[in-house]
């Protein structure tokens, strides 16, 4: 590991620098990666921001968004990149393998890495680590780093204010989740006092949605939702054939999996959607229940207590009996 004074001398002379997230990107992923990025090219730094894959349109107003590239959609320009960098940044993910095929690209690549994050369990693949499993989010954490290990707060503009306050917002539930400190608040004060319109980023966010994913909404909550009363257990199931007749389209999804844990008396929430590779799993809880024990013992994924992931070999069916078989297991303490 490099310590923060030998990063700080690295970044005083300019530096080909790569900036990375994970894989199907989500406010916080596009939030702390492009605010890192306004901040970095402010010191004259050449900076890329690669994404795995593509990610919501509603997040493709924020600031430098015109510069990002994917992965998906310029692989061999992507790889001469990062293998030209001196510099990798990774913005809220910990293993290589949230990443994809990017993700051994990144492990081979002579540069040095620099993880920021707030998961669980990070892989060692990096140099130096800004690590905190309390951050609510990581565009938290690239505040503190520009603020406190840096000590370059001046450098934080309208366009890194808005980024960070998006990452903030979005990973803390609009402010709602425990993880929403009084630290966290006076954050997004000072966010808001250096350019961040609030207002305006959440109805950029939140009130952005299409025609087809209000409809596909109303499918799933009529249709597709199944509580599971003896467990405190609300489930929404999704097939490829639907995603397909609904026209659903990166982002579509997200949040989908809340409103089930919104019903009173539910404990835990599952999302189980159809995808052409594999059966993804998105989970959420409520007070001190693991959903990231579930995902990290059945399902290969991870996460947060309240907020985790996961994902199948298995087809549609057989994963959704597999999770309701492993609700027995958790009884005790979904009936607390």
């Amino acid at each position: 590991m490099i310590s923060i004074s030998e990063l700080k001398t690295l970044l005083a002379t300019p530096q080909k620098i790569v900036i990375t997230t994970h894989h199907k990107p989500d406010g916080d992923a596009m939030g702390s990666s492009l605010g890192l990025y306004a901040f970095l090219i402010q010191k004259g730094h050449h900076v890329s921001v690669i994404t795995p894959t593509d990610y919501p349109d509603f997040l493709h107003w924020m600031p430098n968004n015109s510069d990002v590239i994917i992965y998906t959609e310029a692989e061999e320009k992507s790889v001469e990149l990062v293998n030209q960098a001196d510099l990798i940044f990774c913005c809220d993910f910990n293993t290589l393998s949230r990443i994809n095929e990017l993700g051994e690209h990144i492990r081979q690549a002579p540069g040095l890495k620099l993880m920021i994050d707030h998961h669980l369990e990070p892989e060692d693949f990096d140099d130096y680590r800004h690590w905190n499993i309390n951050a609510c989010a990581a565009a938290q954490l690239v505040y503190d780093f520009i603020v406190n290990e840096l000590n370059e707060g001046e450098l934080i503009n309208k366009d890194v204010a808005s980024c960070l306050y998006t990452g903030i917002m979005t990973d803390s539930g609009s402010f709602r989740f425990p993880s929403a400190t009084s630290a966290v608040y006076r954050i997004a004060a000072d966010l808001i006092d250096l350019g961040a319109e609030h207002w305006r980023i959440h109805q950029l966010v939140y009130d952005n949605a299409s025609e087809n994913r209000l409809r596909f909404l109303g499918h799933c909550l009529t249709n597709k939702l199944e509580i599971l009363r003896d467990f405190n257990v609300a489930i929404i199931t999704v097939s490829a054939e639907e995603l397909k007749n609904y026209d659903i389209a990166t982002g579509d999804t997200e949040g989908i999996v809340n409103y089930a844990l919104s019903i009173n008396g539910i404990k835990l929430a599952a999302f189980i959607i159809e995808r052409t590779d594999k059966v993804k799993l998105s989970l959420r809880s409520t007070g001190d229940f693991p959903a990231n024990e579930i995902c990290k013992k059945y399902f290969a994924g991870g996460g947060h207590r309240n907020a985790a992931g996961g994902a199948s070999d298995k087809n549609l069916a057989d994963t959704i009996a597999e999770f309701k078989s492993i609700l027995p297991e958790y009884k005790t303490q979904l009936l607390q």
